[in-house]
C-alpha cells in the first residue's frame, strides 16, 4: 500500500513538472502579492509616518484659537500645513478649488475674528452667571436699556477631496472639535480666574480628569506593537494557500478529460490512495509556500524598510496552523475537481470561490468592521477559520490547545470535503 501511495505521490509531482511555469506562478506570485500588500499598508500601522498629509490651512482669524489648531496640528506629526501653491499664497476659493480636484486631501478654513467673538461670549456667559449668582459689584446697577451684544456661531470650514474616505474624515473633524472644545473651557476657566481669582494662584485646575492610556502586550517587559507585517503575512499567506484550489482543481478535471483517471482506476489503486496522493504532493506546496513568507517577513522586509516578521517561538504552530489550512483548501479543491465536468467550469469557480472565502472571512476587510449578518456568515469560512488560528499565535501569543478549536474547524472542513468527494465519485461510476 505503501508502495501504490509513493507512486501515486510521485506521479502528481511528474505532473507538475510538466507544467514548469505553472509551478512557479504558485511561489512567485504569492511572494509578490504579499511584498506589494504590504508596502502599501505599512504607513497605516506606523504610530509616526515619514510621509505626512499635506493639509491647506487658511487663517483667517490670526489669533489664539487658530495658533492652538495650527500647534496641535504640528504636534501630531501626521500632517503637513500648506499655505501657498506655486509660490502664491491660497484663499478659500483656491483652496476649495485644489482640494475639490485632488491635489489636496483636507482645507481647513478658520473664520474671521473666530477668538476675539469666541472671548467675548465667553465673557457674556461668565457675567451672566456671577451676576444670577450675585458675586458681582452690587454697587453697580444694571442698565435697563442697554442689551448684550449678538454674536454670530462661527463656522470653522472643511474641505475634503471627494475621494477620501468615510473613516479619515471622522477622524479629522473629531480631532478638530475636541481642540475647539478644549480652547473654549480653557477660555472660560480663564474668564472666571480674572472675574473672581485674587493673585496669581489659579482658581480652577484646567488639566484633564480623565485620560486615557491603551494597555498593550508586554514580552519581557516590552510592549508589543501590531504592524503591517503580523497582520498582512497571515493575511496573505492563508490566501495564497486556498489559491491551491485552482490547479489542483484543474489538475483533477484535466485527468478525466485525457483518460488518466480511467487507467488509474483501472489498476489495483483505491481511489482514496489517489486522493492521498494529491494530498501529500499539494501540501508540500502549500508548505513551501508558507516557508517562502516566512523567509520574505524575516529577511527581506527589514530591506524594504518593513518591520520585521518576529515569531518569537511561535515557528511551529505557525507551521501547524499552515498545515491544516492546506488541508481545507486540498479538500475544496479536491471536491471541485470531482464535481466539474471541465476546466472552464472549475478554473473561474474556483477562483471566484477563493476570492468569496477571503472577503468573508476577513483576510480584505476585519470582521468586526462588517454588517451583522456577515460578521455571522464569516464564521462558515475556513479563512477565516484559519486567519484567527494565525492571529491567535502570533498576535494573542496562544498556545496549542487555544488554538484547537480552529483546527478541529479545518481538519473536520477537510474530512467532509474528501468524503462527499469520494461518494460523488462512487455514485458517478456506478451510474
Amino acid at each position: 500500500m505503501m508502495y501504490k501511495l509513493w507512486m501515486s505521490v510521485y506521479k502528481e509531482f511528474l505532473l507538475l513538472k510538466r507544467d514548469f511555469g505553472g509551478l512557479i506562478i504558485l511561489f512567485v506570485m504569492p511572494l509578490v502579492l504579499i511584498i506589494t500588500i504590504t508596502l502599501i499598508q505599512d504607513s497605516t500601522f506606523r504610530t509616526v509616518t515619514e510621509s505626512k498629509i499635506p493639509v491647506v490651512l487658511i487663517d483667517n482669524d490670526k489669533g489664539e484659537i487658530s495658533k492652538s489648531v495650527i500647534e496641535n496640528l504640528n504636534k501630531s506629526g501626521q500632517f503637513e500645513i500648506v499655505s501657498s501653491l506655486d509660490g502664491k499664497n491660497l484663499t478659500e476659493t483656491t483652496a476649495k478649488e485644489a482640494v475639490f480636484k485632488g491635489k489636496f486631501q483636507l482645507a481647513i478654513i478658520i473664520p474671521e475674528n473666530l477668538s476675539k467673538d469666541l472671548q467675548l461670549k465667553v465673557n457674556q456667559n461668565v457675567d451672566k452667571i456671577i451676576s444670577n449668582f450675585g458675586i458681582g459689584d452690587l454697587s453697580e446697577e444694571p442698565k435697563k436699556d442697554s442689551l448684550p451684544q449678538i454674536i454670530n456661531k462661527k463656522e470653522v470650514r472643511l474641505y475634503f477631496d471627494p475621494a477620501t474616505q468615510a473613516t479619515f474624515k471622522s477622524n479629522v473633524k473629531s480631532s478638530i472639535d475636541k481642540m475647539i472644545s478644549q480652547i473654549e473651557t480653557k477660555s472660560i476657566y480663564a474668564t472666571f480666574q480674572e472675574q473672581l481669582g485674587e493673585g496669581e494662584e489659579p482658581i480652577f485646575e484646567q488639566e484633564s480628569f480623565i485620560i486615557f492610556k491603551e494597555i498593550v502586550p508586554t514580552v519581557d517587559n516590552k510592549e508589543v506593537l501590531p504592524n503591517s507585517v503580523q497582520h498582512n503575512v497571515p493575511a496573505w499567506t492563508l490566501f495564497a494557500i486556498f489559491f491551491i484550489i485552482v490547479p489542483l482543481s484543474i489538475n483533477i478535471v484535466k485527468e478525466k478529460g485525457q483518460g488518466t483517471q480511467i487507467r488509474l482506476l483501472t489498476n489495483p489503486v483505491p481511489y482514496y490512495v489517489v486522493i492521498a496522493g494529491k494530498t501529500i504532493t499539494y501540501l508540500v506546496i502549500c508548505m513551501i509556500q508558507f516557508y517562502l513568507m516566512v523567509l520574505v517577513g524575516m529577511y527581506l522586509f527589514p530591506y524594504l524598510s518593513l518591520p520585521t516578521l518576529d515569531l518569537d517561538g511561535k515557528f511551529f504552530l505557525m507551521s501547524v496552523v499552515a498545515l491544516f489550512s492546506g488541508l481545507a483548501a486540498i479538500g475544496f479543491g479536491i471536491l471541485l475537481g470531482t464535481i466539474a465536468k471541465t476546466q472552464e467550469q472549475s478554473a473561474p469557480f474556483g477562483a471566484t470561490s477563493v476570492v468569496i472565502l477571503a472577503a468573508i472571512g476577513g483576510v480584505w476587510v476585519p470582521v468586526f468592521a462588517m454588517p451583522k449578518v456577515m460578521q455571522v456568515i464569516s464564521h462558515i469560512s475556513p479563512m477565516n477559520w484559519g486567519l484567527n488560528a494565525f492571529y491567535d499565535v502570533l498576535l494573542r501569543k496562544a498556545d496549542a490547545i487555544e488554538i484547537l478549536p480552529e483546527i478541529f474547524l479545518l481538519l473536520l472542513f477537510f474530512i467532509i470535503t474528501i468524503f462527499i468527494a469520494i461518494q460523488y465519485d462512487k455514485k458517478k461510476r456506478a451510474v
